[in-house]
């Protein structure tokens, strides 16, 4: 599998890009099309592995048939663990992976393109800022936030009757401040959570909305909701805990 096509980055920035719109395609899989994901990592077929593309698209595929293989490869084999295991451990276990071959990946361009030791510690710089798929997955990344979380519902209710003058919401759902008047400090709590789909940073100026059963904040563009279908939402459960299977207990990590 040649996962980057003719595309070879030469630049930091472009290395960088790269990244993003692998991590991005990763992700996807296993948050908003985790559903499709599953599906496709059948354990009867051969041994499969998961790419992300710099496109933002990812898939389930078997592995490079040329030795070397153009660029590193993914972690082979995902599809035999998964009914080993439970589902969220298992999707866990392939964003580890996935971590660990995004790297790969960049080092391997660093490396080929001759990037000095500034290059890379600006390229890896630039890479950590970022949450890991495997933070982005597990919800991990927003632990720090979570007591924050809490005060952020005050704060929203607080700014509400500042910005608009108008009611609360009447639906029980959560759904974040898209309104103006927001104070620094507001701005800076919400900025440190992490849409569960992306990965990317709250901005004030794009409507969010919380999932109540695991409690993650999404950009509704990423999940498809817009503010005014949110309005006839009474209680929002995302695509992950929508597809939830009763969990088998967990007989071993790798397959």
């Amino acid at each position: 599998m040649d996962s980057g096509g003719h595309y070879n980055p030469r630049t930091v920035e472009e290395v960088f890009r790269d990244f993003k719109g692998r991590r991005a395609g990763m992700i996807k899989a296993l948050t908003t099309d985790v559903e499709e994901f599953y599906q496709q990592c059948d354990p009867e077929k051969e041994n499969l592995c998961l790419y992300g593309f710099p496109t933002e698209q990812w898939e389930v595929n078997l592995p490079a048939e040329e030795v070397p293989p153009e660029l590193p490869e993914p972690a082979l084999g995902i599809n035999f663990a998964r009914d080993g295991m439970q589902e969220k451990d298992w999707l866990s276990l392939v964003a580890v992976h996935s971590d660990a071959w995004l790297q790969s990946v960049a080092f391997y361009f660093g490396a080929r393109f001759g990037f000095d030791k500034a290059d890379r510690k600006r390229l890896f710089t630039m890479i950590n800022d970022l949450p890991t798929i495997f933070e982005v997955v597990t919800g991990s990344a927003k632990k720090q936030t979570k007591e924050k979380s809490s005060e952020n519902n005050g704060n929203k209710s607080k700014s509400s009757s500042k910005g608009r003058g108008s009611e609360p919401p009447k639906y029980s759902k959560q759904v974040k401040d898209e309104e103006e008047g927001l104070d620094e400090e507001d701005d800076d709590e919400h900025g440190e959570t992490l849409c569960g789909a992306c990965g990317e940073n709250y901005a004030s100026d794009e409507f969010w909305i919380c999932c109540d059963i695991c409690e993650k904040w999404f950009h509704g563009k990423c999940v498809k909701i817009t503010p005014a279908r949110a309005e006839h939402i009474k209680h929002y459960k995302c695509l992950s805990c929508s597809n939830k299977r009763p969990s088998l207990d967990i007989i071993g990590m790798w397959g």
